[in-house]
């Protein structure tokens, strides 16, 4: 199987550019998007030139235009659910949970912790729930993780570290540890397990032009339960696909029956 995970920032505004070829080309069996910033219906009106894929969509009910997560999958899931059941977290669109016969597949927009970190103390809440949640679904199935999780783990996640450590969002040493609480209780940055010293990033600012320099941040992620890693066969970051200002991230896993 070949899963895709991509930010689109806009789906609306992604689908007048290459998008359709982009993802004709990647043809994943799966594919999962954050910041579809569009209603449901409008996320599903522009998935009608996606043929081939059934398609789950959660969006903001707090502000419209903003967040927004979608799943699209050829194969028919047996169950999918949306956010996580705690309201706090469920206003703005940002989890779906598609179930399978010996898997689940989690996409997730993580919340940015805001301009001057005004929504950190708020991200850390996040993160610790959205832990718990994958946990509780990995007690019955193995769980693979995608999306925005909107933190460079490592310096070598990031083209600047020094200069954005602790002063921006994304790269502070609360939501480095919420990460690395994430992987200690048992889940696998597949791209870093395959590629342990590759500078590869996923998002670039477009207010600096930051992509034709590569100023960037590896921000997007696949991860799966350790139990599933010996059937992952690749992590890929496919920055060779424009479009938005994240560039697609993707896994190739041989299913377990």
């Amino acid at each position: 199987m070949h899963l895709v995970n991509w930010n689109v920032n806009g789906i609306r505004s992604i689908v007048k550019k290459d998008f359709l070829k982009d993802i004709k080309e990647m043809d994943p069996d799966i594919l999962c998007f954050q910041e579809t910033k569009a209603a449901v219906e409008e996320v599903r009106s522009s998935m009608e030139l996606v043929p081939g894929y059934h398609v789950y969509v959660n969006s903001s009910k707090a502000r419209k235009g903003y967040s927004g997560t979608a799943i699209l999958s050829k194969e028919e899931p047996l169950q999918v659910t949306y956010d996580m059941g705690l309201e706090e977290h469920d206003q703005e669109g940002r989890v779906i949970t598609a179930e399978y016969n010996t898997f689940f597949v989690v996409t997730v927009y993580t919340p940015n912790s805001g301009e001057g970190l005004a929504r950190l103390d708020y991200r850390e809440r996040w993160d610790r729930e959205f832990r718990e949640y994958l946990l509780w679904l990995n007690r019955r199935k193995p769980v693979i993780t995608c999306g925005d999780f909107n933190v460079a783990h490592q310096p070598i996640d990031i083209a600047r570290p020094k200069e954005n450590y602790n002063k921006s969002a994304g790269y502070t040493q609360r939501e480095i540890d919420g990460f690395t609480r994430l992987l200690e209780a048992g889940y696998v940055d597949t791209f870093r397990r395959f590629y342990p010293e590759t500078v590869k990033y996923t998002y670039w600012n477009y207010v600096t032009n930051a992509r034709a320099k590569n100023t960037g941040w590896r921000i997007d992620y696949f991860l799966v339960t350790e139990s599933l890693m010996d059937h992952v066969k690749d992590a890929m970051v496919y920055d060779q696909y424009l479009g938005s200002d994240h560039c697609p991230v993707g896994l190739k896993i041989e299913i377990p029956a």
